[in-house]
């Protein structure tokens, strides 16, 4: 068996806005999520701002109770999962058995771990609050969201790291296909923690003020946190219930280059790999494609190589067809990066506007194609990619097409 899956709700928590409308608004917008951070001391590091979301209010979504049992991350996805199901309205027509959960993460709770250790280091671990474990391990946040919705079939953390909602939305898209489950909560999450923050200002990965990229002064990517959950769903069950399809899950292509631990292979040969995938399993060919949804970081080689590998997939194509970068409005919010750019790739087949790459000023003569510099364009988009390259080489490219 291999069923239809598509795309009937969309819930997002983002530096821009929370809630499918308020994102993209803030998206066609070109609004800047960057701002100082003030979730922790960052007065010792060399960047000092990020993707710091501003108006999620927990209240909103959640009840006192779950608000107790849950650190940033669970909020933001528990939270995004119910806008998702609300956009859906699923409600009434969730089986228990045939309702899964996937969740993609790169540092899961990292504050509260760290949190954890700083109260052993400083009080000794009789003062440990038994509360605090519960609440890091990665895999309590798909049962958080599974318990908030009564679902019962499988549910998996994938910690694929900045790939990790691309692998989400693929695995749940599978679970549909092989009749394992009829509606999968699929997204990524991550929240702003210091230990993530400390690791990529050491690495030197982080640009002081702003996400440029594309960029020929692009200095790096901004940290950011944030949550996006897409109801996926057969589509047999979808027109049974006459819901609302904003696109269908054409497929996931995955691929590793096995060159450097953090650095993409310079030929760009796992994201040319990982996008022919993506063609081959959704029956697309590149002349197909109407927009790229980028990686798009700011970092000087992810955005030469995702440029170079474009070119080796699409050919004379390439120049022709609108690629950018969210990133540039939000940050890279790690595990919840594809998710979130996933549901902007379901609205972008809906409405027909691409949304720009901002912060865009000089052109690279090794980036040469069209990034939708500072405005939105209307564009009707028929079918997309959005891609996604995580370190340790693991990339994985989502194709997303319209049901008109």
């Amino acid at each position: 068996m291999n069923r239809r899956v598509v795309v009937t709700g969309i819930g997002v928590v983002s530096p821009i806005g929370t809630g499918k409308a308020a994102f993209w608004q803030g998206l066609l917008a070109g609004r800047n999520g960057i701002s100082d951070i003030d979730l922790f001391d960052v007065s010792e590091f060399p960047c000092r701002r990020g993707g710091q979301v501003r108006d999620f209010v927990p209240s909103q979504y959640l009840s006192a109770e779950s608000i107790s049992r849950m650190a940033p991350a669970t909020q933001f996805t528990v939270a995004a999962a119910r806008m998702a199901v609300e956009d859906s309205r699923l409600n009434g027509h969730m089986e228990p058995e045939r309702t899964s959960v996937a969740m993609g993460t790169t540092n899961s709770e990292g504050a509260v771990l760290e949190k954890v250790a700083g109260i052993w280091a400083r009080e000794g671990y009789e003062q440990i609050d038994p509360q605090l474990i519960t609440r890091y391990p990665g895999h309590l946040i798909p049962a958080h969201v599974a318990m908030e919705f009564g679902a019962e079939g499988p549910i998996v953390t994938l910690p694929n790291a900045c790939s990790a909602g691309n692998w989400a939305i693929g695995f749940g898209a599978d679970l549909i296909k092989s009749d394992e489950a009829d509606v999968v909560l699929a997204g990524g999450c991550d929240s702003l923690a210091r230990n993530a923050f400390v690791g990529f200002n050491r690495a030197f990965a982080m640009a002081p003020e702003m996400c440029q990229p594309f960029d020929k002064n692009r200095k790096g990517l901004m940290h950011g946190e944030g949550a996006a959950v897409l109801v996926l769903e057969s589509l047999d069950l979808a027109q049974r219930r006459g819901a609302h399809i904003y696109a269908e899950v054409a497929g996931v292509g995955v691929s590793c280059d096995t060159y450097h631990i953090t650095g993409p292979d310079p030929t760009g040969k796992g994201a040319v790999v990982a996008t022919m995938n993506a063609l081959a399993a959704s029956g697309l060919k590149p002349e197909d494609i109407d927009y790229v949804s980028a990686h798009g970081t700011g970092t000087k080689p992810n955005d030469k190589v995702e440029t170079l590998a474009t070119k080796k997939v699409f050919g004379d194509l390439a120049k022709r067809i609108p690629i950018s970068s969210i990133k540039s409005m939000i940050g890279h919010s790690f595990g919840a990066a594809s998710a979130i750019e996933a549901a902007a790739g379901a609205l972008i087949i809906e409405e027909g506007m691409i949304p720009p790459t901002i912060n865009y000023r000089e052109p690279d003569p090794e980036c040469d194609l069209d990034y939708v510099p500072n405005e939105a364009r209307q564009h009707k988009v028929d079918a997309l990619l959005s891609n996604a390259y995580a370190f340790g080489g693991n990339c994985a490219v989502l194709a997303l097409r319209s049901m008109r």
